[in-house]
């Protein structure tokens, strides 16, 4: 162990030691963000970068074990990503794949895929599908994977889905006019009985959602890390944490 990670392991216990249990977020939510960007500044390849990504998931799920978090939801593929091209995708569908088996293996989280399965390969839908079941009993945190997930697209999706629901019942178009409200499309979302994420977290830089839960963080708090997801640390994660614990959510009011 070097000097500087002697350090960072002092300032990350005294952070921990100084942070609130009480206050930390129930839900959180992570976009993985600068894989390609990692790999290029250390003269690696992009499927080097998505590797070295994926394998940090599992050291996050620990920190969030550590600090009592329930929920977590890792955005892997958005459906924007599903347009690059094969010789891209393909190589970043495999390790998607072995990272979701990796978390069904492990024993101690729940899987839940949110997504737009339809839009996704056979095989791929087949390892989400077979995760999900596999950790259907778990009782630990739950790990929602967004995997071909867009925002906008959930919400058409809930949308689609509540009017099948009432087409199936004979509720005119009327009749549902009248009583449709949030709660109803809020019960077709890909996340439906789960609490909204209290802390979304973006690694890399960049200061947007880019269609992220767009329904369910309208009152989360956003955290910023410069750092690219591969390089994420602990203590990275802790400010984090820190900086959600001395803000007050007003939630409007």
């Amino acid at each position: 162990m070097n000097l500087r990670d002697l350090v960072y392991g002092l300032y990350a216990r005294r952070v921990e030691g100084r942070l609130d249990h009480a206050q930390v977020p129930k839900h959180i939510g992570v976009i993985l963000d600068g894989n390609r960007r990692w790999a290029k500044a250390s003269g690696g390849t992009p499927e080097q970068g998505h590797k070295a990504g994926a394998d940090k998931i599992q050291e996050l799920l620990g920190w969030c074990a550590e600090t009592d978090v329930e929920v977590v939801t890792l955005w892997m593929l958005s459906t924007d990503n599903l347009n690059r091209p094969e010789e891209q995708l393909v190589p970043l569908l495999g390790i998607i794949e072995n990272a979701v088996r990796a978390l069904a293996a492990d024993g101690r989280w729940r899987v839940h895929h949110v997504g737009t399965m339809d839009l996704l390969p056979a095989r791929t839908q087949s390892v989400l599908k077979e995760a999900q079941e596999a950790t259907r009993d778990n009782a630990g945190i739950l790990v929602n994977v967004a995997v071909g997930y867009g925002g906008r697209q959930e919400i058409a999706d809930a949308v689609r889905s509540l009017l099948l629901e009432h087409a199936d019942r004979g509720t005119s178009f009327e009749e549902l006019a009248e009583i449709v409200d949030v709660e109803h499309i809020s019960e077709h979302l890909y996340t439906r009985g789960q609490p909204d994420p209290d802390l979304v977290i973006r690694t890399s830089g960049e200061q947007r959602l880019s269609g992220f839960m767009l329904w369910q963080s309208a009152h989360s708090e956003y955290y910023f890390c410069e750092v690219h997801w591969p390089a994420f640390r602990k203590v990275d994660f802790l400010r984090a944490l820190r900086d959600y614990a001395a803000r007050h959510r007003r939630y409007g009011t």
